[in-house]
């Protein structure tokens, strides 16, 4: 049968139409898959954080703030002393560079807010909080700065009297953190809690060799600040805390 050309121009259309309709058949089901694929990223249980994963970011962002400790001391200026000038003062107001050490305390504050978060199910609740309180702690320490060591540099007064709150209430927090969990501990376990004594009795005695020996604060400040790293990287990488839970 031959066809006319109106008939021809019809299933020319038709094909035409099937083809749109195709087409349009796949974006909607292109769309809908999209649509629930993305309903389902946002409303599904997130996904469970591996606690060792977890423990590696503490002791990273443990090294990354000893690091920057190390890097805050190195661009202070001549006139800086490490072994006199406390870390707070190389992160002071209206001074270069003092960056560098505000970083370091924005690691060590996030390095034990994630290990408060990862011990939870170990630590108690008074080890818990305090140490909360540490990080929150440090991390305002970051955001307020000391008053800066060169004379002739203006500064906020207030900002320098709440470094001074967050500063003393990180010294008391991270005590009564320590001794908490040294409460906790089993008596098998003799190191860690040797550590414990240890490090609450450092953290006690340095505030007062420094009143006697200024020159020499910048120095007990850093040691001070290695034993809390070391301390919380013990925790972090300790098997015997990570296998334990809260009665």
């Amino acid at each position: 049968m031959r066809l006319t050309p109106r008939s021809s121009e019809h299933r020319s259309l038709r094909s035409r139409f099937t083809f749109y309709g195709v087409s349009l058949n796949l974006k909607t089901l292109c769309v809908t898959r999209l649509h629930a694929m993305a309903m389902n990223l946002l409303l599904e249980p997130a996904v469970r954080v591996n606690a060792r994963s977890l423990s590696l970011w503490v002791v990273l962002l443990l090294l990354a703030s000893a690091i920057a400790v190390l890097a805050a001391t190195a661009a202070m200026p001549a006139a800086y002393s490490w072994r006199a000038h406390s870390i707070s003062e190389s992160a002071a107001q209206g001074l270069q560079h003092a960056w560098i050490a505000r970083l370091a305390f924005v690691c060590f504050g996030s390095a034990v807010l994630t290990l408060s978060i990862r011990m939870r199910p170990v630590w108690a609740r008074g080890t818990y909080w305090m140490h909360l309180v540490f990080a929150a702690a440090m991390l305002g320490t970051a955001a307020f700065s000391h008053r800066p060591w060169i004379s002739g540099v203006p500064f906020d007064e207030f900002e320098d009297f709440l470094h001074s709150v967050t500063a003393t209430g990180m010294g008391f927090a991270f005590c009564f953190g320590v001794v908490a969990r040294f409460m906790q501990r089993s008596r098998s376990e003799l190191l860690a809690r040797s550590l414990d004594v240890f490090t609450v009795a450092v953290a006690t005695a340095m505030p007062l060799i420094s009143a006697l020996y200024p020159s020499n604060g910048g120095l007990i400040q850093r040691a001070m600040f290695l034993i809390a790293y070391v301390w919380y990287g013990k925790e972090a990488l300790d098997p015997r805390s990570a296998a334990s839970r809260r009665q």
